[in-house]
């Protein structure tokens, strides 16, 4: 059934640079049946083993963790990017593929051993993924699992996330 969601990603090639083809998900942001399909499978693994808190990637992470965080009534913590928050923070550092990033969490986000639900639109080379892991773990956080809209497979971005139980609706090979 996921499957019938990829006709909602639109390619965009030469974005953000020449040689990406881009996954646009704003067609299927767009469509109320393919949004909350897309919700509610995200969701569906979580059902019996329900989060205390959703933490989603700055920012389409935001869009969907969010709304995970709704259905699972569970609380909602953001991951940004350096700057943004207001409170004290903690961060990640990861390496891109010329040079490195950093994200933040308020370092109050997470109790010691709640259990979490680490949500992302994409999982690409999964560097940013496997920061926002490392911010929640130091915090005490449990993670039960890790779950994507879409994941481009063949940038091998769960090598990086080790044995967490990751899961993506919708898989480019």
């Amino acid at each position: 059934m996921p499957e019938m969601l990829k006709k909602f990603i639109r390619d965009i090639p030469d974005f953000p640079k020449k040689g990406i083809v881009f996954k646009d998900i704003t067609p299927l942001l767009n469509d109320t049946t393919a949004l909350k399909r897309s919700v509610y499978l995200l969701c569906e693994p979580y059902l019996h083993n329900r989060p205390d808190v959703v933490v989603g990637v700055e920012a389409r992470g935001f869009i969907f963790g969010c709304a995970v965080a709704c259905e699972l009534g569970a609380g909602f913590v953001p991951i940004r990017k350096p700057g943004k928050l207001p409170y004290e923070t903690a961060s990640a550092s990861y390496d891109l593929e010329y040079g490195t990033d950093t994200i933040e969490m308020h370092v109050d986000a997470i109790k010691k051993g709640a259990n979490v639900l680490m949500v992302d639109d994409l999982l690409a080379t999964g560097g940013t993924m496997a920061a926002a892991c490392e911010l929640v773990r130091n915090q005490g956080g449990n993670i039960i699992g890790v779950s994507f809209l879409v994941e481009l497979a063949f940038l091998n971005g769960r090598e990086k996330l080790g044995d967490y139980d990751i899961r993506s609706l919708i898989t480019y090979d």
